[in-house]
C-alpha cells in the first residue's frame, strides 16, 4: 500500500493558497483515479481517501494538524496501516522552484519547509519520495515569505497550477511502475 500525503493547512481561509499545493494535488488525484471521497479521521487528525492508482492500493491523506505539525498525522497513519517509509510519498509546495514546475527527489532535507521538518522528525528519516510543486513568484513580490506562501494564487498561478496537477498522474504511474530514478529523468 502506498501513502500519498498532500501538505497544506485546513480551513476555508487557506483554500487556494500557494502553501496548499499539496492539498490541491491529492484532491486532483482523488478525482482522476476515482477514489472514495475524503473522510475525516479524528484518530489520525487527517482527511483520508482510499483507492487504487494502477495496481497499487493507495491512501491519500490531508493532515488536519496545520502545516507545522503534519508529521504527527503522517506517523499515525503509517503506524496504523503498517506502511513502511519506502511507500511514503509527500507532495508539497516549494518557494524556490519556478511556478508551474515539478521536482521529484528520493530523499533530502526539509529545505526550510516546516511541514517537511515535522514529517522527517516524526518518521525518523528523510529517505522518502517527495514531489515538490514550484510556487516561486511569477512577478516581483514585496513582503515576507510567510505572507507570500499563505497568499491566494493569482489567475496566472492558478493556470500554472492546473498544468502541474495534470502532470502528476503520469508522474505517479512512472514512479510506481519504474521507480524514482526514471521519474527524475522524465519529469525533473
Amino acid at each position: 500500500m502506498k501513502l500519498i500525503v498532500g501538505l497544506g493547512n485546513p480551513g476555508k481561509r487557506y483554500e487556494n493558497t500557494r502553501h496548499n499545493a499539496g492539498f490541491m494535488a491529492v484532491d486532483y488525484l482523488a478525482g482522476q483515479f476515482e477514489f472514495d471521497g475524503f473522510k475525516k479521521s479524528d484518530k489520525h487528525n487527517a482527511e483520508i481517501a482510499e483507492g487504487r492508482i494502477g495496481d497499487e492500493k493507495t491512501l491519500l491523506i490531508k493532515p488536519q494538524t496545520f502545516m507545522n505539525l503534519s508529521g504527527m498525522a503522517v506517523r499515525s497513519v503509517m503506524q496504523f496501516y503498517k506502511i513502511p517509509v519506502e511507500d511514503l510519498i509527500v507532495i508539497y509546495d516549494e518557494a524556490e522552484l519556478p511556478s508551474g514546475t515539478l521536482r521529484v527527489r528520493p530523499k533530502g532535507s526539509a529545505g526550510g519547509h516546516n511541514g517537511m521538518k515535522s514529517i522527517i522528525q516524526e518518521v525518523g528519516t528523510d529517505e522518502f519520495v517527495r514531489i515538490r510543486i514550484g510556487i516561486a513568484p511569477v512577478a516581483e513580490f514585496k513582503g515576507d515569505l510567510e505572507s507570500y506562501v499563505l497568499g491566494q494564487l493569482s489567475d496566472e498561478e492558478s493556470s500554472l497550477m492546473g498544468d502541474v496537477l495534470r502532470n502528476i498522474p503520469a508522474l505517479l504511474d512512472v514512479l510506481m511502475k519504474e521507480g524514482v530514478e526514471e521519474v527524475m529523468q522524465k519529469f525533473n
